[in-house]
């Protein structure tokens, strides 16, 4: 059972494992600590943890192109920014207009430190209607946004990835609620379900499903 939203460890083990991981960057603890001040839900944040593992996986893979759908205040984006190579394009798509210049100002910052030389597209709107219109793969792919749209988001993105793209999914422990009764006015747990479904039965890809943070699903396009 867990303990807290975000937390289905012990708080001390947990503690504990972020205390042996690389420590998130200073860009990183100022967007955390402005998102905290300045904006609502900020536990929507990927966070220190998950943003090392988002790191890591991005420098193993190395994409070329990133789409990411749910920007929020840019956390995610930059730690997937961290492996990227230069020359490479990083589609991010939000619903939320208000949190674009927030956002940007952090993804610039990040590009100016000389890190990497990576072209943004910031896109705000309906990720459903978007998607469709983005043309070429993508290499890698994050999906944290709206629950209610993740079985649509997984059937237009297939479109988008070729053999090798990695797709990670966040929230698809969704509090623990996956292996709950359903509530009946839930519209997000019934989609998480299916969507954990495909992701473990289409054969076109290879999925394992990581207990880090609210649940991470790395699948690998075969």
């Amino acid at each position: 059972m867990y303990l807290a939203a975000m937390f289905f460890l012990p708080k001390d083990l947990d503690d504990y494992i972020v205390n042996h991981s690389q420590d998130e960057p200073q860009i990183l603890k100022d967007l955390t600590r402005e998102t905290h001040l300045k904006v609502l839900q900020p536990i929507m944040l990927s966070g220190a943890y998950q943003g090392r593992v988002l790191s890591m996986i991005s420098h193993l893979r190395a994409p070329k192109r990133v789409l990411e759908i749910g920007t929020f205040t840019g956390y995610s984006a930059i730690c997937l920014m961290e492996g990227m190579p230069d020359g490479s394009e990083l589609v991010t798509i939000d619903i939320n207009e208000e949190l674009e210049d927030f956002a940007a100002a952090y993804l610039t910052r990040f590009r100016e430190s000389g890190k990497n030389q990576i072209t943004v597209h910031q896109k705000n709107g309906d990720a459903t209607e978007i998607i469709p219109q983005l043309e070429g793969t993508f290499d890698l792919v994050f999906i944290d946004a709206d629950k209610p749209n993740y079985v649509t988001y997984f059937h237009q993105i297939m479109e988008k990835v070729t053999s090798g793209s990695l797709i990670i999914s966040d929230n698809v422990l969704w509090h623990g609620k996956v292996v709950e009764d359903v509530k009946p006015k839930d519209s997000s747990t019934p989609v998480l379900l299916e969507y954990n479904r495909l992701l473990k039965e289409d054969s076109r890809l290879q999925t394992v499903l990581l207990s880090v943070r609210d649940g991470l699903t790395l699948s690998r396009v075969l």
